[in-house]
């Protein structure tokens, strides 16, 4: 059973898909960059004693964008879900998340381990880091990136057929995986094809953490953790999360067949291992 979702936030309503029995215990679900929570609907089928509810991020899919004077700052997204948990009252859950998901769930489980029961990251494991010493740099690319996008055009995608084929090769992931995406990031009106997606979140990050930030981080939480990576997938900070595992006193890694989107081209294979840790 699946079904569409709707949560008002004080300053932005959140959406997302609701995969499974409700009463059965919640898998929480946070999406990668750029996708949306349809990201979980090739896996939630084989997690079937959990409801697995999975978060169309701000900015993507169907939930809001943020207002015109905000931005998308990575550690407002760990504020929405804060915000998300106690406006629905949720005690204790596994959270899962993918790429930008399991940035923002590290960082969460890391801050509020009360509520985080167990926690599975794919593809990623704590943020993404920078030397301090470019920080100067990367605040100066990130303003005049962001100036040079309200001044440019916005575009429109001219076919679905075209978008889906792009996003499979960009993200080097399947046809079928891309379109489940793309339709949830996209619409028609009048005939038109228009992107949901917040364009905003293209944008350079204002600031990197450095990676004694992120080992804090790390290192704060208490609860299990199971990191899946693809074994073709994202070697962008490969060795900074072999360090990072190292910090966790339940952690555990292992590797699926499969690219960045390991979750959903090989979702038989990654939900035989998160039921694993699971029970």
């Amino acid at each position: 059973m699946q079904r569409e979702l709707e949560f008002k936030l004080k300053h932005i309503t959140l959406r997302g898909m609701g995969f499974g029995d409700s009463n059965k215990p919640m898998i929480l679900a946070l999406h990668g960059w750029l996708d949306n929570a349809a990201s979980f609907a090739p896996l939630a089928p084989y997690l079937a004693d959990y409801y697995v509810l999975a978060i169309d991020l701000a900015g993507h899919g169907l939930s809001d964008h943020r207002s015109p004077d905000a931005h998308y700052h990575l550690l407002d997204f760990v504020y929405d879900l804060h915000e998300l948990v106690e406006i629905q009252g949720w005690q204790r859950f596994v959270l899962m998340g993918h790429s930008l998901g399991a940035i923002i769930a590290s960082l969460y489980a890391s801050s509020f381990t009360e509520r985080v029961d167990r926690l599975i990251c794919i593809e990623a494991l704590g943020p993404l880091t920078k030397s301090a010493t470019t920080s100067a740099s990367q605040l100066r690319e990130s303003i005049l990136n962001r100036l040079n996008l309200s001044t440019s055009p916005s575009t429109r995608p001219k076919t679905i057929a075209r978008v889906i084929n792009a996003r499979a090769f960009v993200g080097e992931l399947s046809v079928s995986s891309a379109e489940l995406l793309v339709r949830r990031n996209t619409s028609e009106r009048d005939g038109q094809l228009f992107y949901r997606t917040d364009r905003r979140l293209r944008t350079v990050s204002a600031l990197r953490m450095t990676e004694e930030q992120a080992r804090a981080f790390v290192s704060s939480i208490v609860c299990p953790v199971l990191l899946i990576t693809g074994d073709k997938g994202f070697e962008t900070f490969a060795s900074e999360i072999k360090d990072r595992m190292t910090r966790l006193d339940l952690g555990q890694h292992v590797c699926c067949s499969g690219n960045h989107h390991v979750h959903m081209d090989n979702p038989t294979d990654v939900a035989l291992k998160v039921v694993n840790f699971l029970e």
